[in-house]
């Protein structure tokens, strides 16, 4: 844990990655096809989160190597996928960020695992469920959708000037 340091920032999502791969239906059923699609799916998903309302993301999976790996999707340290080693669970390594965050109430942690839900408020963080993720991230992609909408109709007025 001590390659990655807990940047304060206004909030920061943490997502068990499984528990809402099985959580939510449309990626419950593409898991069982495909995990590695479903996997790319909720990360996409939870860009409108990332992109739409400047929020950092931490996507948890457990892993199955010898070390921590880390990616970050669109090259942008604030959105990060994190496959844990093997002996380190994702409900590990949320709570561990968390128990170390210099301002663990800025710490919103998405799972329906209500033990693990409830370790991390103990800890100060923010327990939101599976569905109130997807809520979530459905008004994100709405705001995403409008800006774009906006920005397209400025661009065309731009051009339509010259």
């Amino acid at each position: 844990m001590s390659q990655i340091a807990c940047v304060v920032v206004e909030k920061h999502l943490l997502v068990d990655g499984a528990n809402i791969l099985h959580a939510w239906p449309e990626l419950r059923a593409l898991l069982r096809r495909e995990r590695a699609a479903a996997q790319a799916r909720l990360v996409g998903e939870l860009a409108a989160i990332h992109d739409g309302e400047g929020v950092r993301v931490t996507v948890v999976f457990d892993g199955s190597g010898a070390e921590l790996e880390l990616t970050c999707p669109g090259g942008r340290q604030t959105f990060a996928v994190v496959r844990t080693p093997t002996g380190m669970t994702a409900d590990d390594f949320i709570e561990r960020w968390v128990g170390r965050a210099a301002a663990p109430e800025t710490c919103w942690v998405a799972t329906g695992d209500v033990g693990e839900g409830r370790t991390v408020a103990a800890l100060g963080a923010q327990w939101i469920s599976p569905e109130d993720l997807s809520a979530w991230v459905r008004r994100a992609g709405r705001g995403v959708t409008a800006h774009v909408a906006t920005r397209k109709r400025n661009n065309d007025r731009q051009w339509d000037a010259l």
